[in-house]
């Protein structure tokens, strides 16, 4: 299935009828959504390299289209030599527009570029509603460049919607074309 228009759009013409239908909406306010979209990169030898750390936060920020946030150590553990407030990864969390054109950037370019790929699995869902997807490095995303890439990094995207059960969540990325292992519409 393509996702040729915008994603939004499409989301208020098509999912939220098919959504009501099938579920038994009475109001459209009842129609599950997605609220924001999380991504997260784990850097531990960011700890002991700050250059590394500033490279992650600039192609996530390069991904993202906004600004990327360094995350930092919560507590010291000397078995990792990690002392508290050293940076280890970076985040950004989009809403908006941005998370529906990211979306879009991710079920049309990023997971078709992975080798071999058969779709991302259904079982991904956390029990309340929320989904997260692992990519195995950042050059999947076509504003990395492979030059710039000094350290391969995967990546964690977390969808969080409004559904209350994973059931309302798998059908509404479903709709909005998230290619899933086995379904009708990869």
């Amino acid at each position: 299935m393509t996702v040729t228009k915008n994603l939004k759009q499409r989301y208020v013409e098509e999912v939220i009828p098919a959504m009501k239908e099938k579920f038994g909406y009475k109001n459209i306010h009842q129609v599950p959504k997605m609220v924001k979209i999380v991504l997260n990169m784990g850097v531990g030898e960011a700890s002991h390299n700050s250059k590394i750390a500033e490279s992650i936060e600039a192609q996530l920020t390069k991904i993202a289209g906004q600004k990327a946030v360094v995350t930092k150590a919560k507590k010291s553990i000397a078995s990792y030599k990690l002392r508290e407030g050293m940076p280890v990864g970076a985040m950004a969390t989009l809403r908006g527009d941005r998370m529906y054109d990211f979306m879009q950037k991710l079920i049309c370019v990023v997971l078709p570029r992975i080798r071999d790929f058969r779709g991302v699995s259904a079982k991904s869902f956390d029990g309340r509603g929320n989904y997260t997807l692992g990519l195995k490095e950042q050059a999947l995303f076509p504003e990395i460049t492979y030059e710039e890439v000094d350290l391969v990094k995967g990546m964690n995207v977390s969808v969080i919607t409004t559904a209350k059960t994973d059931d309302e969540a798998r059908e509404l990325l479903r709709l909005l074309g998230m290619p899933f292992k086995g379904s009708k519409n990869n």
